[in-house]
Order: C-alpha cells, then sequence, then structure tokens
C-alpha cells in the first residue's frame, strides 16, 4: 500500500508513473464499483504499464455507487450541490488526513504560507448546505491564517467592503475566493482599487444568474475589484487535490495530479495535447476511492500539462460511459 509521503514527494514523471500503476492495482482489487467495471470492459489489467493506458472511472458513478475501497469506513462524506430532483454525487473519504495534506500542500505550492496572508470567503451557497468539500478547506485555510480580518462574509457586504479596504491600507496579502454570482454582486455595489487583491472565482452561477463566457465574466471582475487577473479553482466533490489558474483560466496542477484529454465519442481514446476534449483526471490523492476520473468537463491541454476548462457536456453526449449506471 502506498503512503501519503510517497505520494505527496512525487516529483518527477517516472515516480508518478509508478505511484499511479500501484494505485490503480490497488484500486482494480479493492475498489468494488471500479473492480466491477474493469471486469465489465474486459481490461487486462497486468499488461497496463503506463497511466495513459489506465481506464478511467466515469464521474456518474460518484451519484449511484458507493466508490469506496472495501474495509474502509468512512470519516466524512462531501456531496455536491444540486438543484431540486437532482441526485448528487457523494464522496465517502476513508482519511481525511489525505485530503488535508493535499489542499495544504498545493496552496502552499501555488500561493505559498497561509499564515501570512488574509483569506476572506464568499461563499453563501456553499455555507447554506452542509457536506462542500469546498468548506471543509476554507475552513482549514482560515484557521491557519494568523490575519485577524480573515473570515466568511455571507451576504454582509458592507463588512466585507470595510475589510478588503483594511487590508489594502495594511498592505497584507489578501486572497478573496468567491462563488461566481456572489462576487459579482458585490461588484455591482461596490467599486475597488486593490491591484494586489487575488480574486479567486471557484465558478458556478447557481441558478442565480446568466451564465457568462469566462472572458465576459473575468473583464467584469477585474474592473469591479482593480485587479489584472481573475483566479480559479479546479476541484470537485469527486476528488481529493486541486488545480489553480492564476489568470486567463489556464489550470496548472500540483505533482500528485494530472490532466489528460478523452474522445467524446471515444472514451477510452486519449487525445494529443492542443486538441479540445473530455477531461479526465488522476488524482492520486484519492487512494481509498478512485484515482482515475473520467469528468463531464470539456477542455483543451496544452504540451506543459497546463489545461483549459471550456465547458461540460451532458449525459446524453457520454458514449459507451453508462456501465453499471443504475
Amino acid at each position: 500500500m502506498l503512503t501519503k509521503e510517497q505520494i505527496f514527494t512525487i516529483d518527477n514523471e517516472e515516480d508518478f508513473n509508478a505511484m499511479a500503476l500501484e494505485s490503480f492495482h490497488y484500486q482494480a482489487h479493492h475498489t468494488p464499483v471500479y473492480q466491477q467495471y474493469l471486469s465489465l470492459l474486459h481490461a487486462d489489467i497486468s499488461s497496463i504499464s503506463h497511466y495513459t493506458q489506465i481506464p478511467f472511472l466515469p464521474i456518474q458513478f460518484f451519484k449511484t455507487q458507493e466508490v469506496l475501497a472495501s474495509g474502509s469506513s468512512p470519516h466524512v462524506t462531501f456531496s455536491s450541490s444540486g438543484t431540486t430532483g437532482m441526485i448528487n454525487s457523494k464522496h465517502p473519504v476513508a482519511d481525511i488526513s489525505w485530503y488535508e495534506e493535499s489542499f495544504r500542500l498545493a496552496f502552499h505550492q501555488f500561493y505559498g504560507d497561509v499564515k501570512d496572508m488574509a483569506i476572506l470567503a464568499l461563499l453563501p451557497s456553499y455555507l447554506e448546505r452542509e457536506g462542500s468539500s469546498l468548506i471543509y478547506m476554507v475552513d482549514d485555510l482560515i484557521k491557519s491564517s494568523q490575519q485577524p480580518e480573515s473570515n466568511y462574509f455571507l451576504y454582509n457586504h458592507d463588512e466585507l467592503y470595510t475589510s478588503l479596504l483594511t487590508l489594502r491600507d495594511k498592505g497584507t496579502k489578501t486572497i478573496l475566493i468567491g462563488v461566481t454570482y456572489a462576487l459579482l454582486d458585490f461588484i455591482e455595489r461596490y467599486h475597488l482599487d486593490f491591484p494586489d487583491l487575488i480574486v479567486m472565482e471557484t465558478g458556478g452561477m447557481k441558478g442565480k444568474r446568466k451564465e457568462m463566457v469566462r472572458e465576459e465574466l473575468h473583464n467584469a471582475l477585474k474592473k469591479g475589484f482593480g485587479v489584472s487577473a481573475i483566479h480559479s479553482e479546479y476541484g470537485m466533490t469527486e476528488l481529493l487535490s486541486q488545480g489553480y489558474s492564476h489568470g486567463e483560466g489556464v489550470f496548472q496542477t500540483p505533482p500528485w495530479m494530472k490532466i489528460l484529454f478523452r474522445d467524446t465519442n471515444d472514451p477510452l481514446t486519449l487525445l494529443d495535447s492542443k486538441k479540445t476534449g473530455a477531461i479526465n483526471v488522476i488524482d492520486l490523492a484519492n487512494y481509498y476511492s478512485c484515482s482515475f476520473i473520467a469528468t463531464q468537463d470539456l477542455g483543451k491541454l496544452y504540451p506543459d500539462g497546463s489545461f483549459e476548462v471550456l465547458g461540460r457536456f451532458d449525459n446524453a453526449d457520454i458514449r459507451g460511459c453508462n456501465l453499471l449506471v443504475q
């Protein structure tokens, strides 16, 4: 079995491949739904020698099955948001310390020591429900910050505006993490000139506003906050790792996470870089679940491993990925 130390100290392609293969063999034998999926695909497990050959589990299984290694019991269960009548994804997490180490190390890699920055969170729709993995992460970041202004702001925009002005005047490194519609609501009432502020949008209008293309959205936010770029987080309920964008919607991942692209009409075929396709994620932090997830996101991969997210497609557009989904 792999350890957290092995996963979170990966620093080259050879190590990543070795850890991915070891994770694959563990999950192929110990995660029942993945084991059954591989059986229905008639996958020859013993012949797989590189992570690009590993079959990816369609993300819809998290809506209908318990994706968890046998012999494990959930320490916590994360759930996705959704409108009334929708089936939400559930992600039982056997060992929460894997998630904690994953997001702490990745955040430090992309943004530095959280103790030295203020973390402000404008996440009303996430706070108003239970089971959000994003809230679990932001809670930890706020508690780890040593800045007194670090806090949640539900609908109290006046208080958020005052805190932002205070932090700007103090010269404190500040990150504002917000759901998209709430950030737009804020800049409709207030205008800031805070060039050093890091604004990180987590995506989603949550049915509150009309969807906007990324360029239009980011231009509005840049103007409203007086910043030159809008950062983003790429994460989801079914994963225990996140990618981050420092602007222009181009994401990077930590060393234990990798993005591959598949053909939307042939889900078992991977695409070369510079082509548009559906996003497959390898998340080695997801050891006691499944590390190989075929998402419903569309995007574009670049040669250096960075990627863009261009949108989503419906279940009806997924070819050959409905095995076991009941």
